[in-house]
């Protein structure tokens, strides 16, 4: 019995699926970080002027990527860019196609069935974004049309948010902000639902910024954080020290600034964010 039982534990053994290298294995081999990034989540991450990945979220995790190639004591650590959308994210980190998920991301607990998350970087929430030539609450917006992303807890969020009024109003999901600004402006919708610091950005880039109007109200809670593979234990810890870091030192001060403007200034609610997740070593 004794034998059979030693037998059978080899056979297990010799059955089991190989175990993949985690990130930081491979960036120790390779020199490199895959990051995934979003080109329509401004002021998040998005396509700069010269085609570049920028962003207060892209530049975080920059900042991160620093850090990590100090921790490891290596001489360049490379950020290989991968774009991603907002239904194909979440596969890319699942798949290792890409290492990190620097993009607008809300991390929920349906959420971390699939993969990891950082700290907290940042906290938004949906609002409105409304022409000023028509209703400005969304209790008033029955029969009308309203914008929002496919594919974002914020699509989620405004159905729920017009049931709970029992306002019957029209759903356009649009493939991206701008398209729902653009639909905005034409006037093909009457208002865009979206995470506040997305509909700021994009009240700041409209052609026809004085016909439109920003709600002050917050329909959610939105903590966003930097999505990683589940399971890698040591890339987590490296990500998570690395923030705190950033969190402490203030160097994530520097980074809103230049993402918001030099006169910007963190709400309460984020500066708590920075204090409490700025963790001791």
């Amino acid at each position: 019995m004794r034998c059979f039982a030693a037998l059978l534990v080899s056979l297990l053994v010799a059955w089991s699926p190989p175990v993949s290298a985690g990130v930081l294995e491979r960036a120790m081999e390779t020199g490199s970080l895959t990051v995934g990034y979003r080109e329509d989540a401004a002021p998040y991450s998005y396509l700069n002027a010269i085609g570049e990945p920028a962003g207060y979220t892209v530049e975080l995790c920059r900042a991160v990527a620093d850090k990590i190639q100090e921790d490891l004591g290596l001489e360049s650590l490379t950020l290989n860019y991968v774009a991603v959308s907002a239904e194909d994210r979440f596969a890319n980190v699942i798949t290792g196609d890409i290492d990190l998920l620097c993009g607008a991301t809300t991390a929920t607990l349906k959420r971390r069935e699939l993969v990891d998350f950082s700290i907290p970087t940042f906290i938004d929430g949906a609002s409105v974004l409304y022409r000023t030539d028509g209703p400005g609450h969304l209790k008033d917006m029955a029969g009308r049309k309203i914008g929002v992303r496919v594919g974002t807890t914020t699509e989620k969020a405004l159905t729920k948010a017009l049931a709970a009024e029992a306002i019957e109003a029209t759903i356009v999901a649009v493939p991206s902000h701008l398209d729902g600004l653009a639909r905005l402006e034409a006037g093909e919708i009457s208002a865009y639902f979206a995470d506040r610091g997305i509909l700021r950005f994009l009240l700041l880039k409209s052609k026809d910024a004085d016909a439109l109007l920003l709600s002050n109200r917050y329909f959610t809670y939105e903590p966003y954080a930097l999505a990683l593979p589940r399971n890698d234990t040591d890339f987590r810890l490296a990500v998570d020290r690395a923030l705190s870091r950033l969190y402490r030192g203030g160097q994530v001060q520097e980074i809103f600034r230049a993402t918001f403007g030099p006169t910007a200034q963190p709400s309460s609610l984020l500066k708590a964010l920075y204090s409490i997740a700025a963790m001791p070593e």
